[in-house]
């Protein structure tokens, strides 16, 4: 080593294009590639994985990775050249379509993709000043009875739980309208989550919506709730089209009146006829469904 090495004098050479290392493609995965797989070249675009190839490179033998695009047209790439290429990841069950060689479709298209980017950008951060300039309410602190629903949860609460439990609660407490999406895999205690922060709503004289997209899920939130809920003075509901028009425009009635605290339910809780006396939060199950 020299000793501009040691102290870190020198200027580092930076790659200018490729994938970022969470992205290119690692020598584990190239291994495991099945020929036929679909890859991304940075410069290229999409192709399929052809199989690895020893070719002569000014007289020297050199493994390469052999990538076939439309029309048949082979792309070699030197495995020195890894964060060019990224597995392809698209929406599953449906093949791209290949790009071809030496046209300008790939260069338009992430031109394109790049502005639409941009556009995405601007407009989530218009909205997010629109948000923070705009007065919310401001719920109050946890009440005995908040301590007392939390501790009689069964399990132990997970550090992301937790976690997420109290970055809702001072989400809610913020003098601003609140906006925050929890996210965690089946059986992580997302429900509970939810349950929590429509008790604290309520707590505070607030109704609160659950919308679910379907019915059945309608009736097992309803029926989580209220078993949840059952020690505490908390009327809980649920509409969906299993109810008879009777019952639907009684419970419509009760939550116009402000005698249902929790209504659960499909898009038909965002109807024309449906009135809350104080809505104070909404909770989305299943975001990208909607």
């Amino acid at each position: 080593y020299t000793d501009h090495q040691i102290f870190d004098r020198y200027h580092k050479f930076r790659l200018k294009t490729g994938f970022e290392k969470k992205q290119a493609i690692t020598l584990k995965e190239l291994t495991s590639l099945q020929v036929g797989d679909y890859v991304t070249h940075i410069d290229h675009g999409v192709g399929q994985f052809s199989g690895l190839e020893t070719i002569d490179v000014n007289g020297k033998p050199q493994e390469a990775i052999r990538l076939v695009y439309k029309d048949g047209d082979v792309l070699y790439v030197g495995i020195h050249s890894l964060h060019r290429i990224s597995k392809f990841t698209g929406k599953e069950g449906s093949a791209p379509t290949l790009n071809k060689l030496g046209t300008q479709a790939w260069s338009n298209l992430k031109n394109k993709t790049k502005k639409k980017i941009k556009e995405l950008a601007f407009d989530l951060i218009k909205l997010y000043a629109q948000r923070r300039s705009k007065p919310g309410f401001s719920f109050a602190p946890d009440s005995y009875l908040q301590n007392e629903l939390e501790a009689s949860f069964m399990f132990e609460d997970t550090p992301d739980q937790y976690k997420a439990t109290q970055d809702i609660k001072r989400d809610m407490e913020a003098p601003r309208p609140m906006d925050r999406l929890v996210c965690g895999d089946v059986g992580f205690g997302k429900t509970e989550i939810a349950i929590r922060a429509a008790f604290k709503a309520v707590c505070d004289n607030k109704q609160v919506a659950i919308l679910v997209p379907t019915t059945i899920l309608a009736l097992q939130h309803f029926k989580t709730f209220r078993k949840r809920l059952k020690d505490f003075p908390v009327s809980v509901d649920y509409i969906n089209r299993f109810k008879t028009a009777k019952q639907q425009k009684e419970t419509l009635k009760n939550l116009a009146d402000g005698k249902l605290d929790i209504i659960i339910g499909t898009h038909r809780i965002v109807g024309k006829d449906v009135e809350f006396l104080d809505l104070g939060l909404l909770i989305i199950d299943e975001e990208k469904k909607f």
